[in-house]
């Protein structure tokens, strides 16, 4: 039987971020810490990681129609099927990415599922740290800065506190890209909460941060305006992630209301 390779790495006596979303997609990654904190998320948690998976194959898709063919994908978590790389490649089979985590099931497994592609790569690097990234010996092997990169950030800024500066971060990706790269982001809201759910929503959040120890920030539309500054928002904008572009053959039955999605272009 082959070894584990996450088996001298793992800490499983708390939940993860990575872990839970490959749980609440159906993945076979995760623990019984990750199922049970998952469990406690609101009842539209699965619907919410289908809808925001939708919306990342849609997006790289688009971009990879655009000629883009070079992805950073920030805070990738778990491979499952479909991912941005085979999604890119339908479209353009020359196509190369970065993916960026540093939760070691999602680390070891990405190598090693990625280790015989050599236009394809996992680094282990928090993507709080642009400079980090951008030093990596597969950013510097498989991204070309002077031509148009695009950088995803699905589901990700939400676990970044204001104290850490997500414009900040944003920027320290976006800046060192050519003119026509683009960003691909989709972000937790509480803009659609009713009175009724506000404290539902707030037990969720505090159980999540308890089992994980990683704080989740919902933002308003005009905080992810401000965080997209100076950049060209694509059509439709800043809209539910289910709204953009939407593919009805690839998209869940129900509409929620918790996540937004834009794609917006370096001028």
């Amino acid at each position: 039987m082959a070894e584990d390779p996450t088996r001298s790495v793992l800490d499983t006596s708390r939940a993860n971020p990575a872990r839970i979303y490959d749980y609440l997609l159906g993945g076979a990654h995760n623990f019984e810490v990750d199922r049970r904190a998952g469990d406690q998320m609101l009842p539209t948690a699965r619907q919410t990681a289908r809808v925001n998976r939708g919306f990342l194959r849609r997006a790289v898709r688009f971009l990879a129609e655009q000629g883009i063919d070079q992805f950073l994908d920030l805070g990738s978590g778990i491979p499952t099927v479909g991912n941005v790389h085979e999604i890119a490649r339908q479209t353009n089979p020359a196509a190369r990415v970065v993916y960026v985590d540093n939760e070691p099931v999602a680390v070891a497994y990405a190598q090693q599922l990625l280790a015989e592609d050599p236009q394809t790569e996992m680094v282990d690097a928090d993507v709080r740290d642009p400079d980090a990234v951008w030093r990596s010996e597969a950013a510097r092997r498989l991204l070309d800065p002077d031509r148009p990169i695009a950088v995803l950030l699905a589901a990700v800024l939400h676990f970044v506190p204001d104290a850490d500066d997500p414009a900040g971060i944003v920027a320290g990706y976006l800046d060192r890209t050519a003119p026509g790269s683009c960003l691909a982001l989709s972000h937790y809201t509480a803009d659609a909460w009713q009175a009724d759910q506000q404290q539902d929503a707030s037990k969720a959040g505090e159980n999540y941060q308890r089992n994980t120890s990683t704080p989740v920030v919902p933002r308003t539309r005009a905080e992810l305006a401000a965080l997209v500054a100076g950049l060209e928002l694509v059509p439709p904008g800043i809209t539910w992630a289910q709204d953009w572009r939407p593919a009805a053959a690839e998209e869940p039955p129900a509409t929620v209301h918790d996540i937004y999605a834009l794609v917006a272009r370096r001028p």
